[in-house]
């Protein structure tokens, strides 16, 4: 398993929170618990603090999404070697269960953490694993999501870098906004050339990502 995997945990714990809706499903133990997925181990040690700590946590996290997602590498770095620093892990060499053709295991990376509670586990693994997916794939491939009111976070796969909205759902309401947007425009302007670059979108998206100029998070 790479390491840079593990930035997903960063992910689902900044996604349960979405300020500009007033949304907020980490409410209950068995919230946080469902965040660790298939590391039920850790789930078990979820307790009622660990509601506030993990929140605390979240806040931090999507602080770094947002440095990152205006450009400021210095701040976004920062605000995750604290995290860093606070959280620690070592790095193991695990094998499991999972053996190649010759019955020989499958050596891979694996991030053990020691924490004092289910929160220091959780905060270390994920800052450990958006610290990896950072230094591998580069700062601006943190990104919120460009779709108002939406500002998920995500984490930029594509070849090109374009990736623009956090799921299919946002990059398909965004194109259909933007569609609506021009036609209203063409109707208030009837003079409006349609082959001017206003009219130059499409109301079909392009992908399931959004596409923006490489490097840029065009804002």
């Amino acid at each position: 398993m790479e390491l840079a995997y593990y930035s997903d945990y960063a992910v689902r714990l900044v996604n349960t929170e979405e300020p500009a809706r007033g949304k907020d499903t980490l409410t209950s133990v068995e919230a946080v618990r469902e965040l660790f997925v298939d590391n039920q181990s850790a789930a078990r040690r979820t307790t009622d603090a660990d509601v506030t700590r993990f929140r605390s946590v979240r806040a931090r996290l999507r602080a770094v999404f947002e440095a990152a997602d205006t450009g400021d590498e210095t701040l976004a770095v920062d605000l995750l070697n604290s995290l860093l620093l606070e959280f620690p892990v070592s790095p193991q060499i695990s094998g499991h269960d999972v053996r190649d053709d010759d019955g020989r295991p499958l050596w891979h990376m694996h991030l053990a953490d020691h924490p004092s509670n289910a929160t220091a586990g959780y905060a270390a693994i994920a800052a450990m694993g958006l610290a990896f997916h950072l230094t591998e794939y580069g700062v601006d491939r943190l990104g919120l999501c460009e779709a108002a009111p939406c500002r998920n976070a995500y984490l930029d796969t594509s070849t090109n870098r374009s990736r623009r909205y956090c799921s299919d759902r946002c990059a398909t309401r965004a194109n259909v906004a933007a569609y609506r947007a021009r036609k209203r425009l063409e109707a208030a302007r009837p003079d409006l050339p349609e082959s001017t670059g206003l009219a130059a979108d499409s109301a079909q998206p392009s992908s399931a990502q959004g596409e923006r100029s490489p490097g840029l998070r065009g804002r």
